[in-house]
This record gives C-alpha cells, sequence and structure tokens, in this order.
C-alpha cells in the first residue's frame, strides 16, 4: 500500500477511535523489570567513587525565594493514575504520581548517573560501602530527615520496606528485590543489604521511584494479604518528597501540597506551593495545552505523530522535550496456552504443544514481515528509530538481529511455505497449522492514535502472509494496571503491543526481567515482570553469569547481547526504539536534562516559573 493513501486510512482510523470516546487511556507503560537512544551509549559505572555527580545543570530560582510562594503547577497526565504505591504498580502513570511524595536513597540523573536523595553518597568499593567481594552494599541516611508528619525516618523504615515487598502476599510489583537476602539496620541511619552472591551493580534497590522508601508506621498493617485493602495508604502515602497529596481520584486528579517539613524548605524549595496532576482526556488535547494555547505547565508521553506535534510547539507557549534510554514498544508473543479459561499459568519449564509461537521460525517470519522504518515513520518521527533489540543501547546494543530492519515479505512467505508448511488451504486468505488450527490470534495495545496507527499497519503487514490479527484495544488505566484481569501481566490473549522501560542503565538489571522465575502467574498475583512468559533455561543462564560479572569485565557486552538476542527470536518482536516525548511550558526553568532513566518530575523541588 502507498504511504499516502496509508496514511489517508490512518488518519481515518484515528478519528474514528476519538469519536468513539475511550481516550483516558494511553501510553509509555512500564518501567520494567517502567521505565531511550542516543544518549545513553556511556553506560554509567555506578560504583566509582565519583557516581554521585551528573552534568544536569538547570537555571536557579532566584536568591530570597520563599517555598511555596509559586502558586499551582499543573502537569497533564492523560493516562490518569490509580495510585500512588509504586510497589502495587509498574505503571508509569502511577509511579509518576508517587514521586512527588515517596523518596528512594538515591536517584538516577538524566546522564544515567546516580545523585544521594535520602542517603548521604552513592555507596563504592573507595568509600567502603561496598564490599570486597560484592555481596554487600551499606547506605548511610542524611541525619534530620523526616516524614511529612514530622516522624524521624531512621533504618527502620528501609528494613521494613524491603519485608513489606518480599512478603509474596503483598504482590509487590518491583524486581529489584530479587537476589537480596537481607536488609538489616546497622543503626539508626545505617543500613546493609546483603545479597545472595556478588552483586556487581547493587543499585537496584531503593535507587529510583521504582523503588523508594515507604513509612513502617503507615503501613504496618498493610503487609501481605492486607496490602489491596490498604487504600487511604495507597492513595495517600506520607512521604519525605517535597509535596503530600491532599486528594486523590483515582483515573482522574491528583492534588498535592506543600510538604511542611521537606528537608529544602530553608532553600526556597520547592517553589510551588500546590500541584495538580489531571489525568483523562488524550494525548494530542494535552499537548495543545502545554504548547499551543498554554495553560498548563507539563504535558507527560505525547504519543503524537510528529506531523501534529511541531505546529503545536511553533505557537511559542512551550517545547517538546524527549529523553532516551532503553525503551522500546515491542511485540509479546504469549508463550502460554489460551486454550483454557482463564489461560492456564506457566507450567513446569514446559510451554503447552498446541502453543502458536514456540517456532522460532514462525516468530521469524512474522518480524520480517514488519516494516518498522513506516511505523516510525508514522507514529514517531524524529522521537523514534527502529530496532531489533530490546537493549538498544550503546556497545551493548547487538547487530546480530539487524535482519529485522529490512522488511522482506517474499522470504517471510518462504518460511512458512517452505520451512514449516503452514498453509491456506481453504483459500480463505489465512494459513493453517498441519492439524487446521489458523493462524489467528487477538492483538491487543492501549487506545492511543499512534498506537492503533502501528497496530494497523502491522494487522496489513500479517494479512500479506497469511496471518489474520484481530486488533484490540484497552483502555490504558486497565491495560496497565496491574490489579486488572485485562492487563499487560496477566495477558489473557495472544499477542500485546507496549512500551518497556529500564529504570537503570545497567543492562543486567533490566534483562533479569525476563527469567522464569519472573514469570506472572496466579501464585504471585501477576506481579513478575516476564510479561511473555518466556521459559528459557540457557537465558536464564547468561542472567545468572551477568549477575556475577563485574562493570568493567571485558566479556560483559558479549553477555549481555547473548542474553538479548535470546529474547529477540523467541518471546518479544521489537519495533521502535523510543524517546520518552513531554511538552513544557517556556517559562518554567529548572527542569535541565529532561530525565528517562528515573521520575520526570524526579527534581520538581528545583522547578520554578520565570518572571
Amino acid at each position: 500500500m502507498k504511504l499516502t493513501k496509508l496514511l489517508a486510512l490512518l488518519l481515518a482510523l484515528a478519528m474514528a477511535a476519538a469519536a468513539c470516546g475511550d481516550s483516558s487511556d494511553s501510553s509509555d507503560d512500564t518501567t520494567a523489570p517502567t521505565t531511550e537512544a542516543d544518549t545513553t551509549d556511556d553506560t554509567s559505572d555506578a560504583t566509582d567513587d565519583d557516581a554521585d555527580t551528573t552534568t544536569t545543570t538547570a537555571a536557579e530560582a532566584p536568591e530570597g525565594t520563599t517555598a511555596g510562594e509559586g502558586g499551582q503547577l499543573t502537569m497533564l497526565q492523560w493516562q490518569a493514575p490509580s495510585q500512588a504505591n509504586a510497589y502495587l504498580s509498574t505503571g508509569t502513570k502511577d509511579l509518576l504520581a508517587g514521586s512527588l511524595v515517596l523518596e528512594p536513597l538515591a536517584e538516577v540523573a538524566p546522564d544515567g548517573s546516580l545523585v544521594p536523595a535520602l542517603a548521604t553518597e552513592i555507596p563504592s568499593a573507595g568509600n567502603g560501602g561496598i564490599s570486597d567481594d560484592l555481596t554487600t552494599v551499606t547506605w548511610k541516611i542524611q541525619e534530620g530527615i523526616v516524614w511529612a508528619d514530622g516522624s524521624p525516618l531512621t533504618s527502620a523504615d528501609v528494613v521494613f520496606t524491603w519485608q513489606y515487598c518480599t512478603d509474596e502476599l503483598t504482590g509487590c510489583s518491583s524486581s529489584g528485590f530479587v537476589g537480596v537476602v537481607d536488609v538489616a539496620a546497622d543503626d539508626e541511619l545505617t543500613v546493609t543489604i546483603t545479597f545472595d552472591g556478588p552483586k556487581p551493580y547493587p543499585f537496584e534497590v531503593f535507587v529510583g521511584y521504582t523503588s523508594p522508601i515507604i513509612q513502617q508506621a503507615q503501613f504496618a498493617d498493610c503487609v501481605g494479604e492486607a496490602a489491596a485493602g490498604c487504600s487511604a495508604q495507597n492513595l495517600a502515602p506520607i512521604g519525605t518528597g517535597p509535596y503530600t497529596i491532599t486528594d486523590f481520584r483515582p483515573e482522574d486528579v491528583v492534588t498535592y501540597e506543600l510538604n511542611p517539613n521537606y528537608r529544602k524548605a530553608a532553600e526556597g524549595k520547592p517553589y510551588f506551593g500546590t500541584v495538580v496532576i489531571q489525568g483523562g482526556g488524550e494525548a494530542e488535547a494535552a499537548a495543545r495545552s502545554v504548547l499551543e494555547i498554554g495553560e498548563a505547565d507539563y504535558a507527560w508521553n505525547l504519543q503524537v505523530a510528529p506531523e501534529i506535534l511541531q505546529p503545536m510547539e511553533a505557537a511559542g507557549n512551550g517545547r517538546v522535550v524527549t529523553s532516551f534510554t532503553a525503551n522500546v514498544e515491542h511485540i509479546n508473543l504469549n508463550q502460554t496456552s489460551l486454550s483454557s479459561d482463564p489461560p492456564s499459568d506457566y507450567n513446569e519449564g514446559t510451554n503447552p504443544s498446541e502453543f502458536f509461537f514456540e517456532n522460532p521460525q514462525l516468530h521469524r517470519a512474522l518480524s520480517l514481515a514488519i516494516n518498522r522504518d513506516e511505523l516510525v515513520e508514522v507514529g514517531y518521527g524524529p522521537t523514534g528509530s527502529p530496532t531489533c533489540n530490546m537493549w538498544p543501547v550503546g556497545s551493548q546494543a547487538s547487530t546480530n538481529n539487524d535482519w529485522c530492519l529490512t522488511q522482506d515479505i517474499a522470504e517471510a512467505n518462504r518460511i512458512l511455505d517452505e520451512d514449516l508448511g503452514y498453509m491456506d488451504t481453504d483459500g480463505d486468505g489465512v494459513r493453517e497449522l498441519p492439524d487446521g488450527t489458523p493462524l489467528e490470534w487477538d492483538y491487543v495495545t492501549s487506545t492511543n492514535a499512534v498506537r492503533q496507527s502501528n497496530q494497523a499497519l502491522v494487522e496489513t503487514y500479517w494479512a500479506e502472509i497469511g496471518v489474520k490479527a484481530n486488533m484490540k484495544n484497552e483502555d490504558a488505566g486497565i491495560f496497565f494496571d496491574g490489579t486488572s484481569p485485562t492487563s499487560i501481566w496477566s495477558f489473557p490473549w495472544d499477542v500485546e503491543m507496549f512500551t518497556n522501560g529500564s529504570g537503570t542503565s545497567d543492562a543486567t538489571s533490566y534483562l533479569k526481567g525476563w527469567i522464569t522465575e519472573q514469570i506472572p502467574e496466579s501464585s504471585n498475583n501477576y506481579s513478575g515482570d516476564n510479561m511473555p512468559r518466556q521459559a528459557n533455561a540457557e537465558f536464564d543462564a547468561i542472567i545468572a553469569e551477568l549477575s556475577t560479572t563485574p562493570l568493567d569485565d571485558p566479556g560483559l557486552d558479549a553477555l549481555v547481547i547473548a542474553a538479548n538476542d535470546i529474547l529477540v527470536n523467541g518471546a518479544v518482536i521489537p519495533l521502535i526504539h523510543r524517546g520518552n516525548v513531554s511538552g513544557i511550558s517556556l517559562d518554567i526553568e529548572g527542569y535541565g536534562d529532561p530525565n528517562g532513566w528515573d521520575s520526570e518530575y524526579w527534581n520538581v523541588e528545583d522547578w520554578f516559573r520565570a518572571e
């Protein structure tokens, strides 16, 4: 199909989707194992003594500024938050809402380096914070930090957070605690984390907005089965951050006010006295509100076609900001059987024999049929690039899968005809397996004009090779809600499409989300990160080796590439290396560089409105 005709078709599809209404959706999705391209080939070795430095520079508020004097900061998340407890959802929408309140021991700066938050410094071998055998890391908490209710933050809160999240019945969504065998309070302000073996990169636990500290006093009665019932705590956690939540209306609006006990208040921070996160609507309207009309200050996740964004930005009220890390729009191929109702769990390392996607040749044919350049052109423009990898970062980006960059319908059809013998015996345009089962499945993504455009393209590509995809979409508030029976974690269909992102510049920390023990299933409340349910012993072994490989080991890159290659030639089809695209008002200063590794609001206390 010619691109001009295709664009007309996609425009009609987008208009129809908008007319249908369900627009409180989507996005960006998860910061996995939730949370993008040319700025990450300098992956940080955070064990250096100077790992707590960052190259980010930003304007500072004028001297004499009083905390809270700046009025209201209005931020638009058209994928509306459902709750603010980072540990019960890996959906970026919820993590962002919680990041204004809850803080980790350290944050990840835009360049991938680590910056102390609640800690005094980043542990390293040089300062004695990391043991010689790499099995322990010791953190020291700053003196005098108090929770928003005025009670002191202590090491007991850190220990409790680990206990809360490692109770299987709590349903904690973070994979960062995998391999942690103990978190112990050495004294009131010192905590030592012990791993089950050498941990070359010990900065997944309590680092970044996916792994904050929660208050023991508030959550003491919310451990295990009680966690899901603690709605008051999950909607308004007590934190140490710049703001407190005053009103949380799930899937709608979150209102914040200044934390009266925030430690940086004497420095005039935060400048804004109140914050409103307005949820709902759709990405294009959010972009217009900030860039063109100037009635809001920040719009997150502008998954809007570039030809629509550019004229908005030209209006002169705001600018588009893009950060690149390891975010990849991709397709998951369900590795479990859908023949049972509800879908069966993964079972003892063997996928059901009736499963479509166990054949790597079928995977290759499906991938070869896709024109990734066209997907980028239609949906992302300069904010995306075609990719064949789930870890597309620097020297660790594999070149072994570059065959996928060139669409080859003829070769895809040859594989299906000659290698697999999947023929269209009844002439209906859809191939069948040898047992007569048609190559037809449900293909689900979140409701979003760009996603529906890309989904429509994939449908046409696969139709050219005799595969039928039944396009469906789910409201993003549900699709990315870990408690929903129709979420990306429960995965009750054949194929799903969304973006995975990494909250760390360490490839091992990210890729281990696809090990067998991370498969979401009923026994862990569908909280694992391995959404396609890949069960691959070779992959698991490589991740185990990576977990003991020092960051300066010359063989590290090869191991990362090997793990990536298994993943993208089995359970996952990578499509687009995505930038995080947002919009910010021109009169907001102090923002600095856009941050794709951590919360986009990671330094909101530094933001101020220019005179």
